[in-house]
């Protein structure tokens, strides 16, 4: 996607979050800490608010509803929900991993819950679908200015897939596959990499002199996947560890199509071909695979990011799938990791020391599965402005 690297969008709602963070200081602001609170959520309101744009053309500006531009008028359709559609796509979510739980039972559950999330989310994505085909090539022109955005030149993906085909139930349902996908496995990855640097204060340090020695305070530019790769090593392995132990998706599952046979997975030794016959399910334990020491090491539960750069740098197969593989591998993969890395790198710039303030400090990682993995118990952190008084404590 062309907007991947627009990094001129991604740094306005960038400051909108090191505004929201801000906002968190408290009696202390004199030692430059901010007092305890939550980023997870803050990271997807973020994500929400760049997919959003890149796809409809328009943020809800979660982070800042200040913000929001007025929407032109559609005769016969009610603006959309603009300031709920987060939480009814956590909800939608939410009934969609639960009905799978009960597999076979699901229809204990009420079903009225879910298709009223569900009718929600589709409104929302509605409105901006009746919107792009009423006005046609247009609807670039009707965008309200935003900060920053040279609209006339944006790349808006519902305004570049109605130019192939005009079916408002296809363009629903593909903006909604990119907005979910670019929120949710962007939001995760972020919320696990700082609650991994929280308690690794060696890695946040190694990592912050890095940025600095390479950007100093500047924003990155020339920032696609391999170039941040080759610019900052370490970052590239600090989202890969990331992604290794806390997955995105601990488990993932495919269908079998029809007959095959693949070509390891059976015999005594597990080293020979096995069938695998039209309708069997493949679950594929994306955690448990990142748990086997003959895989990764005896310190195969450790956050480690040198895993990554030993022996001229790991290269993986399909031992590490962190948003699955082949053809119908996230679609949302190389904007989280863009995006997840321009963040990070934004707030090492601004912030030179974060301290882990979850209570117990010591506790266990908690898995809150629903679509994406996320932090059970959030990322409970104070953080510290870099250009405040070095010696407090």
């Amino acid at each position: 996607m062309q907007q991947i690297n627009d990094l001129d969008l991604l740094e306005r709602h960038v400051q909108q979050l090191i505004a929201a963070i801000s906002r968190h200081r408290d009696g202390g602001c004199a030692q430059g800490w901010t007092r305890k609170f939550d980023l997870q959520p803050l990271f997807y309101n973020l994500a929400l608010d760049v997919v959003t744009e890149m796809v409809y053309g328009y943020s809800v500006h979660s982070q800042n509803p200040a913000e929001r531009v007025e929407l032109p008028e559609l005769p016969g359709h009610e603006p959309p929900d603009r300031a709920n559609i987060g939480k009814h796509m956590d909800a939608g979510k939410f009934w969609v991993e639960t009905r799978g739980a009960l597999w076979k039972y699901r229809w204990l559950l009420p079903s009225w819950p879910f298709s009223k999330h569900c009718a929600a989310v589709h409104k929302y994505a509605e409105w901006f679908v009746q919107l792009r085909l009423r006005r046609g090539d247009d609807y670039l022109d009707g965008l309200q200015h935003q900060q920053g955005a040279a609209n006339k030149d944006r790349y808006v993906l519902l305004h570049e897939l109605a130019k192939m085909t005009q079916d408002p139930v296809e363009l629903r349902s593909q903006t909604l596959n990119v907005l979910i996908a670019g929120r949710d496995t962007t939001a995760a990855l972020l919320g696990w990499a700082f609650y991994l640097l929280a308690r690794h204060p060696r890695v946040w340090n190694k990592l912050r002199r890095d940025v600095l020695e390479k950007f100093g305070h500047n924003p990155p530019r020339g920032f696609g996947t391999k170039e941040f790769r080759v610019l900052l090593p370490y970052l590239h392995a600090v989202i890969n560890e990331t992604l290794r132990v806390a997955p995105v998706v601990p488990l993932n599952e495919r269908v079998a199509l029809r007959d095959t046979i693949l070509p390891r997975g059976g015999g005594p030794n597990r080293d020979r071909p096995i069938f695998v016959p039209k309708g069997t399910q493949i679950l594929i334990p994306t955690y448990a695979m990142a748990q086997r020491p003959d895989l990764w090491g005896p310190d195969y539960d450790q956050f480690r990011p040198e895993r990554w750069l030993e022996d001229g740098g790991r290269r993986f197969g399909f031992e590490f799938l962190p948003f699955g593989g082949g053809v119908r591998q996230c679609l949302g993969q190389q904007f989280a990791r863009i995006k997840a890395a321009y963040v990070t790198v934004r707030l090492l710039q601004r912030y030179d020391r974060i301290e882990n303030a979850e209570t117990p400090p010591d506790g266990p990682m908690r898995f809150h599965h629903t679509i994406e993995n996320r932090s059970g118990s959030g990322v409970q952190v104070r953080l510290h402005e870099a250009d405040a008084d070095p010696s407090a404590p």
